[in-house]
């Protein structure tokens, strides 16, 4: 028993020994981290996303303009509805309250509120329509440059640290594994491509 235990502690000895060697005698893979979010800033972000966001604001500025409105609106009926309460529940009022108008204030709010909700659901439905089809192509562009930007600098693997962080599972790094402006500056500087496609 003795003899096939000092057998098997030989065995896992010169495993870990030859392991150790094999990794020694390769080269240390590189590996980077990429803040994904960092894409949409405004002022350091990728030209591309921000110009097709700004390109989906100037094409629905009507509807948000609309239910911007629609909500200043609803908020100034709310206001006055609560007033009237106030008033009506107030023993020292002597103004009598115009019920036909408080009720018509009410049923306007109620009204307002559930086309708000209809238009703002459709606006959802409409603008993620348009983000995919403007976005999508930008995204693939991405996903291909930072695989030349990879091969380029020699990183085995690419983290997005965004999404780790949200994940609690980078517990530490060193501050130099982050090419998130390095990656960025090297997307910006390729020349425009037909990455944005805005067809309806």
């Amino acid at each position: 028993m003795k003899t096939f235990r000092f057998i098997i502690v030989n065995f896992i000895f010169a495993a870990v020994f030859a392991v150790s060697v094999f990794a020694q005698a390769q080269p240390a893979a590189k590996i980077a981290l990429i803040d994904t979010e960092a894409f949409y800033d405004q002022k350091v972000g990728i030209t591309k996303i921000i110009n097709a966001y700004k390109s989906l604001d100037t094409e629905f500025k009507t509807t948000t303009t609309e239910l911007e409105n629609g909500v200043k609106r609803f908020q100034t009926l709310q206001t006055e509805i609560q007033a009237l309460q106030a008033r009506a529940s107030d023993p020292n009022n002597k103004v009598p309250i115009d019920q036909n108008a408080a009720r018509a204030k009410v049923d306007e709010a109620e009204k307002l509120q559930r086309d708000l909700k209809f238009k703002e659901e459709e606006f959802k439905t409409q603008l993620a329509k348009r983000e995919a089809v403007i976005l999508n192509p930008i995204n693939q562009d991405i996903g291909k440059v930072l695989s030349e930007f990879a091969t380029q600098k020699g990183y085995a693997l690419i983290l997005d640290s965004s999404k780790l962080g949200q994940a609690g599972v980078i517990l530490a790094r060193d501050k130099t594994a982050d090419v998130t402006d390095e990656f960025i500056k090297f997307y910006n500087a390729r020349p425009a491509g037909s990455a944005i496609t805005t067809p309806k």
